[in-house]
């Protein structure tokens, strides 16, 4: 599937898109040293975080998506040279558009797993919306 949105997202910071389907995406994230907190190699979670949005708005994959609200869970802690792979679907869908509502946008809650390996190391439910217009379009 062709990817609709973000498609100006850095690869090397948040992540290169390996699969779009419909409600569904993966992104893959090798980090590196530029993305360390310390001396342990601590990558710093804006990171992990960024990935998992990434991978949320890919699932979404409509133009004009914004993030509206997220809880998240770190689980376990990230490593410079580890290579990262979120998961993210589409779990419920709200508004205009859907069913018949008449809600100015539609709403899109989306879960987001990222994975180092088996391992869990994080998981989000992130509250997507899309608009009618890009939200940086003159509102003239």
């Amino acid at each position: 599937m062709e990817q609709r949105t973000h498609r100006l997202t850095s690869k090397r910071l948040v992540g290169k898109p390996v699969k779009i389907e419909k409600n569904y995406a993966e992104v893959l994230l090798e980090t590196t040293e530029e993305m360390a907190v310390d001396e342990y190699g601590l990558v710093h979670g804006g990171f992990t975080f960024g990935l998992a949005d990434y991978a949320a708005m890919l699932a979404v994959n409509e133009p004009t998506v914004v993030l509206g609200k997220a809880e998240v869970r770190f689980l376990k802690p990230v490593k410079v040279g580890e290579k990262l792979i979120a998961r993210a679907k589409v779990i419920e869908e709200s508004g205009r558009g859907v069913g018949g509502g008449t809600s100015p946008r539609r709403k899109k809650i989306v879960r987001a797993d990222v994975f180092k390996g088996e391992e869990k190391v994080f998981e989000g439910i992130f509250h997507c919306y899309v608009l009618e217009k890009h939200m940086l379009e003159s509102q003239d």
